[in-house]
């Protein structure tokens, strides 16, 4: 109180002394912003309140959230502005380290989507990850609320003189930054440890600026400012009784040096405001309207003060830059830097961005994300150079210093059983672009997969994979006079491939694959038709070769339990030769085709249709190359396909036709209620003379859902009208 009357007194004197003073004398006012995540929302409350009052802000600077609503103040918008800003943003997306599904590259689709943990691995050595997301969302966002001062790399040439405060993770010293790509500079200063991963600026990794000053006060008044106005949004230490939360504790930790280094700065602070947010945490990001409260009622009681200011003040008005950025453009020129693992076409084929192409800011932060979701970068910037006859397209870019990962799943289903997938993935490894993937999974049934593959971008890619997989199952047998035998299946497949992937969703893949296919039962010993003379029965041990080609589209918003999107996966082989265990090979070909469309209506109920079919063209002799059909999962390979209602591989023929229709309903965030019915036809001809619904066989399935994050967990019960069985299918974790 005693200190507010001071300065009235300063005031009124200043008042009196600027009507002798020259014409244009001025008083230049600072504000600075403290740090404190979600309670940072009380900034633009007061922000909002200063501009009823008429205070003109000469200079502005802040630390983290601080820095954030500084950056952007500075950038031209007035506090209105910021308010609708913050409330459109979804905080939850901004500080995950996920991106949007369609931005994956197909390989990381096809491949990638079945991981618990991801490990980095430096220097020969398993590592955690630096943070809970890298900020790419972030960064995404400020960078396009900030277009329009996009060419300015000074930050006092920003409608308002700018600076902010990180932290030297290397020295423990504060960094004042005053210049750069202003994004980067906001981000960096509000990356909060473990949560944000560091920013690496001209060399220097660069953490949240509050560990080391969450109130540059002194540093603002050093700008200029004659009056300088804080507010702060710092509450202390927590109380024993409330670090009962990981980021409570985390804060607290964080919260040790900031009370120390914070002492005194008060004293550079001429008006000092102080938003009652105790009770609010760093992540209260769901409390918006409340804190903004907290922070329009603390200016208030100022509202003397600040008006007294404003009459100080000859020029009323803040400068100002308009939104002068165009909302379509053509690029004439694509400028990439800092690329070195990763050719040019790589980096265009991510982008999926040519010149002459006419873009957009959502078309551009939908470029960013593409290459984002590669895993490969650090960081993605991007400027845009206005010109005459278009635009030039300016991406800088970090490439992430870690390239190889341990990587973690879990899995059970009633076929495999338990599964515990060990991965090791290495990229440019042996060449720019490439990735090397090897799964070994552990368990009731011991499995691999290998993938390396060199990703041209735009041009064709090249990859081979090998796969070696086994399972053992009862199945229906009518050769001989048994309801069900127990048979061994294991395949061993290696394949080369080329690709071409089209807009990031339709790719076209031609190859050679070598099959070793074995089959036996130790249930009976001997056939008619294949004689034995050990206590397997081999019902094929042979090699094949073929010819491979496939078509894919991927537009599904989520790997499971989609809400919105179009599949299609069709898979020709045609098989060549063979080393002919059975002696009764002739070379055929198979064609197997699968679509699904997924629409949700009301963000709650979800109708998935799925449609698959397989047919024969030749003469295939080999039941074991027949089309097999019955049970349920997501990982069967070859010609096995699910049918719920009846068991594992019951339906067996040269084609079939399946559909099914599910009806999913979240009635609870990543809770599911679901019914599926699903028909099938599997004939020597599923087009029998046009009779096509002649002999259709029918299931059904109700069951429970949930989205964890080690995968789906399910319960469902199926049964079919045709026969009198039932069955519980339970499975646990991502498929593999």
């Amino acid at each position: 109180m005693k200190k507010l009357l001071i300065l009235l007194l300063i005031i009124s004197s200043l008042s009196i002394f600027s009507q002798n003073e020259p014409k244009g004398k001025d008083i230049k006012v600072g504000l600075v912003l403290s740090g404190g995540g979600a309670k940072g929302f009380a900034h633009v409350a007061a922000i909002k309140v200063l501009e009823e009052a008429g205070v003109r802000i000469d200079y502005v600077g802040g630390t983290s959230m601080g820095a954030i609503v500084a950056g952007l103040y500075a950038a031209g918008y007035n506090g209105k502005q910021l308010d609708s800003i913050l409330h459109a943003i979804n905080y939850q997306k901004i500080l995950s380290r996920e991106l949007p599904r369609k931005s994956k590259p197909f390989y990381e689709k096809e491949n990638g989507e079945k991981y618990v943990l991801v490990l980095p691995i430096r220097k020969g050595k398993v590592g955690i990850p630096v943070a809970l997301s890298g900020g790419q969302n972030l960064l995404n966002l400020l960078t396009r609320l900030t277009q329009q001062v996009n060419n300015i790399n000074d930050f006092n040439k920003l409608p308002i003189p700018f600076l902010c405060v990180a932290t030297n993770l290397v020295t423990g010293k504060q960094e004042v930054l005053r210049k750069g790509f202003l994004p980067l500079a906001m981000k960096a200063s509000g990356s909060f440890p473990t949560l944000l991963a560091p920013v690496d600026i001209n060399g220097k990794l660069l953490t949240d600026g509050g560990i080391v000053n969450n109130f540059p006060a002194k540093e603002v008044k050093e700008m200029g400012a004659d009056i300088l106005i804080g507010v702060d949004t710092q509450s202390g230490l927590d109380k024993k009784n409330n670090l009962d939360s990981a980021i409570k504790i985390l804060n607290q930790i964080v919260g040790f040096q900031i009370s120390e280094n914070g002492k005194g700065k008060d004293k550079f602070v001429d008006v000092l405001i102080k938003p009652n947010v105790k009770k609010y945490s760093v992540v209260s990001f769901d409390k918006i309207d409340e804190i903004m409260k907290e922070g329009d009622s603390a200016t208030r009681t100022k509202m003397i003060v600040l008006k007294a200011i404003a009459k100080l003040q000859i020029k009323k008005k803040r400068p100002f830059i308009k939104n002068n950025f165009k909302q379509k453009f053509v690029i004439k020129k694509i400028e990439i830097i800092g690329n070195k693992n990763y050719t040019r076409a790589y980096m265009l084929g991510k982008l999926n961005i040519k010149r002459q192409d006419s873009t957009n800011y959502d078309k551009l932060e939908s470029c960013i994300n593409n290459i984002a979701a590669t895993g490969n970068f650090e960081s993605v910037q991007y400027n845009i150079l206005v010109g005459d006859d278009g635009e030039t397209i300016q991406f800088k870019v970090k490439e992430n210093e870690i390239s190889s990962y341990l990587k973690l799943g879990i899995h059970y289903d009633d076929l495999y059983k338990t599964g515990v997938l060990v991965n090791y993935t290495a990229k440019h490894l042996l060449n720019k672009n490439d990735v090397l993937s090897t799964d070994i999974i552990l368990g009731d049934n011991l499995r691999y997969n290998l993938n390396y593959f060199i990703d041209n971008g735009f041009h064709w890619s090249i990859g081979a994979r090998s796969r070696f997989n086994e399972f053992s199952a009862n199945v229906n047998f009518d050769d001989v006079n048994v309801n069900k035998i127990n048979i061994n299946y294991s395949d061993f497949t290696n394949q080369l491939y080329i690709q071409i992937v089209f807009n990031r969703k339709f790719a076209l893949e031609i190859g050679a694959e070598q099959k070793n296919i074995k089959v036996y039962t130790e249930t009976i010993s001997t056939l008619d038709s294949i004689p034995s003379n050990s206590s397997r029965l081999y019902f094929d041990k042979s090699n094949y070769f073929n010819f491979i080609a496939s078509i894919k589209i991927d537009t599904y918003d989520k790997k499971y339990f989609q809400k919105k999107g179009f599949y299609l996966n069709t898979d020709f082989k045609w098989f060549l030769k063979s080393s002919d265990y059975n002696k009764d090979f002739v070379s055929f070909s198979q064609l197997k085709g699968k679509i699904g469309v997924a629409y949700t209506f009301f963000n709650k109920l979800t109708t998935h249709f799925i449609s698959e079919a397989g047919l024969t063209i030749g003469e295939n002799r080999n039941r074991v190359l027949n089309f097999n059909i019955g049970g349920y999962g997501e990982n069967f390979i070859n010609k096995f396909a699910p049918f719920y209602g009846y068991d594992f591989a019951e339906l067996s023929a040269n084609s079939y036709l399946r559909s099914a229709l599910t009806l999913r309903y979240e009635f609870l965030p990543k809770n599911y209620l679901m019914a599926t019915a699903n028909y099938a036809r599997v004939e020597k001809d599923i087009f029998n003379k046009g009779r096509i619904f002649e002999n259709t066989k029918s299931g059904y399935m109700v069951g429970y859902g949930l989205d964890t994050f080690f995968g789906p967990v399910e319960i469902n019960y199926a049964w079919s009208p045709e026969n009198n069985s039932n069955f519980w299918y339970f499975n646990v974790g991502y498929w593999f």
